[in-house]
């Protein structure tokens, strides 16, 4: 070994360590992988010897070939929530630009976190998802080792979804219901989601997995366990699936990033109850567990 050499292989995130996810992929990686980070601005948790930050926008990188010096793993998490097809172009274009520089240096695997199966009419029409697909399609077409990872609603401290919810119930006492709620969902914590893309970016071979958590729930079932966790009765504000979207178009015209139309059609399709990702050491973490503790974090657990 040559002195001076750290001998630790190196992660990209190209989604930066500020979100959600990227946090919680910092803390599994940072013990023993060294990370360059690159995003647009520092986000807390990557002070350290461990963590380089690279000044950028994966949809303005014109030349990968210095970000990719030396690296052995690349993780994408760059992609937006909403917007147009303006938005989502230039974005796809620059990652699928990452991708043709990876090859070219020899990168030993590109894991990308993309979503699952949708509907079809927001598979062909939404700018979110076509121009996730194209990317998704275009490291499917590259020589490189790599795993797609189709995660399901995803959870953690301070999350968009369940911490959200949580929070209606405390101010508000009810939640919008779409439909009957007979749809399921399997939500994965974010640190699960960690283990699972360290454990894939050791696998071999080309591969694409849906990650979804321990449980499959009846959607009435989890948002009645939020109720019960903010020690109240459960009260809904009844919706057609179809005035669910009308809301959420409404919310989003005023500047909400709250709900998006499309989120209400995918979740009332029955298309996110994943089965339970298999393989990890330890078990993935019940979501009951982790809505006990936030309900409390928010104020939602006082009758």
């Amino acid at each position: 070994m040559t002195a001076g050499v750290d001998p630790r292989p190196r992660l990209l995130l190209l989604g930066g360590g500020g979100g959600l996810v990227g946090r919680a992929l910092l803390q599994e990686f940072a013990p023993d992988w060294t990370i360059r980070s690159l995003h647009r601005h520092p986000a807390a948790g990557e002070a350290g010897r461990s963590v380089e930050w690279v000044a950028g926008d994966a949809a303005r990188v014109d030349d990968w070939r210095p970000v990719m010096e030396g690296v052995d793993v690349v993780v994408n998490l760059a992609w937006y929530r909403a917007g147009s097809d303006r938005r989502f172009r230039p974005l796809a274009e620059g990652l699928c630009r990452a991708i043709g520089a990876a090859e070219i240096a020899g990168v030993r695997r590109f894991v990308q976190i993309s979503v699952p199966v949708a509907t079809p009419h927001i598979e062909t029409t939404l700018p979110y998802m076509v121009r996730k697909r194209e990317v998704d399609r275009a490291l499917m077409s590259s020589r490189l080792g790599y795993t797609i990872v189709r995660p399901t609603m995803l959870y953690g401290r301070g999350d968009k979804l369940l911490t959200v919810m949580l929070r209606t119930i405390a101010r508000w006492h009810r939640l919008p219901m779409f439909g009957e709620g007979e749809y399921h969902v399997s939500p994965v914590a974010v640190r699960d989601l960690a283990r699972i893309v360290r454990r894939e970016a050791g696998r071999e071979g080309p591969r694409t997995v849906d990650a979804g958590g321990p449980e499959v729930w009846r959607y009435r079932d989890l948002t009645n366990l939020l109720f019960e966790v903010s020690g109240r009765p459960p009260r809904y504000l009844h919706l057609t699936p179809t005035g669910g979207m009308r809301l959420a178009r409404t919310l989003e015209l005023f500047g909400s990033s709250l709900l998006y139309p499309y989120e209400v059609e995918w979740l009332v399709s029955d298309r996110l109850g994943l089965p339970a990702y298999q393989g990890l050491p330890t078990p993935l973490q019940p979501v009951r567990e982790f809505l006990r503790g936030e309900a409390l974090g928010v104020g939602a657990g006082r009758p």
